[in-house]
């Protein structure tokens, strides 16, 4: 009798919880019941935990993913530190070899006191092989970043060998000095005469690199 008694009360308490859920007014929950009241609650916070929890999840993964990718790069860095530092005495080298480089090309750059003096060697160059002058005019130098570069019109006339030694004469001035240009005719005496532009280079000093510099600096922008 007992059992049969909890069975029809049990019975009849679910049935009571689910009279309050029929007839509910969606538009009004403040006029519901107290089980669907707690009901509704419990699922807006269950709804509300899982958003929050969500959202955690999306942001950790993210800076997981941040973190991952800050690793990678941090190692790449590593390795290539390390790379620098087991080669830093190969580096140290090659850094030596690339300054005396620099330093035998500047030596060929005459400096600008020394130009008068490379110009008269060329002029030698060309006597010294019977050659005649027909012009040598130095032109318009033209200053560049580190160095500044002079042309030369040229018109010499001699014997072809005579003006093909000139040339290797100039080729192994111990300043660069090049031709361009090159236009050989023959002359009415039997000789031919040579039109070129000769282009030799000298180095800027400080004060001309800094002036220049500052001049690019102040140059126009496009």
């Amino acid at each position: 009798m007992a059992t049969s008694a909890s069975r029809l009360d049990l019975g009849d308490l679910k049935e009571q919880i689910a009279a309050q859920f029929r007839g509910l007014n969606p538009n009004d929950p403040a006029s519901w019941p107290l089980v669907p009241k707690l009901a509704l609650c419990a699922a807006v916070t269950a709804a509300i935990v899982a958003a929050l929890w969500f959202v955690w999840l999306t942001n950790s993964a993210d800076e997981l993913a941040a973190r991952q990718h800050e690793e990678e790069t941090l190692r790449v860095d590593y390795s290539k530190k390390l790379t620098q530092a087991v080669n830093l005495d190969a580096l140290l080298k090659q850094r030596e070899q690339v300054k005396e480089y620099v330093t035998q090309l500047e030596k060929q750059l005459p400096s600008k006191a020394e130009m008068d003096a490379l110009l008269s060697d060329i002029n030698q160059a060309g006597l010294g092989r019977s050659l005649t002058f027909d012009l040598f005019r130095p032109g318009q130098v033209s200053v560049k970043e580190y160095y500044a570069e002079l042309p030369i019109s040229l018109k010499v006339a001699g014997r072809y060998h005579d003006i093909g030694a000139f040339a290797a004469d100039i080729a192994h001035l111990s300043r660069i000095v090049t031709l361009n240009n090159l236009e050989i005719n023959q002359a009415r005496d039997g000789n031919l005469s040579m039109d070129a532009t000769a282009k030799t280079f000298r180095y800027l000093d400080r004060d001309e690199v800094d002036a220049q510099r500052k001049a690019t600096k102040g140059g126009p922008k496009k």
